[in-house]
């Protein structure tokens, strides 16, 4: 189940991880295209994941390094995750790797500013007219 080379959330006592085919194996990726694995709990939300990554920096991020785990974001899907959002809340499978974007930054957009900003570009509107 342990990926190559993958860390690992020690669990405790009755944790799901202690129970093989439990886990959840995330490949995060970094903006200079360096990955590491790592193997969390569905109970474990993307802030408790930065929180895991930032204590257990690999070595071979080092020029990657962060000041706090608080500006580590995760995105997945093409969306930023907020901090409360649990990995078995996604639905991501057992025993298989989901791959995840890490990256440093202070805030999060406003959800959905995205789509507003480029229904604004585009002229777009999401109403219909019925002839």
């Amino acid at each position: 189940m342990n990926a190559v080379g993958a860390s690992r959330i020690f669990p405790r006592s009755g944790d799901v991880l202690s129970r093989p085919g439990f886990a959840i194996n995330l490949r995060l990726i970094l903006v200079s295209g360096k990955t590491k694995e790592f193997l969390f709990s569905p109970n474990d939300s993307a802030s408790d994941i930065a929180k895991h990554v930032y204590d257990n920096w690999p070595m071979d991020w080092e020029e990657e390094q962060v000041s706090s785990p608080n500006i580590l974001r995760l995105i997945y899907q093409g969306r930023f995750l907020h901090g409360n959002v649990t990995l078995g809340a996604l639905k991501l499978p057992f025993g298989k790797t989901t791959v995840m974007h890490l990256v440093a930054r202070e805030t999060l957009p406003e959800p959905n500013s995205q789509g507003q900003r480029n229904r604004e570009k585009t002229g777009e509107s999401n109403c219909c007219v019925i002839l």
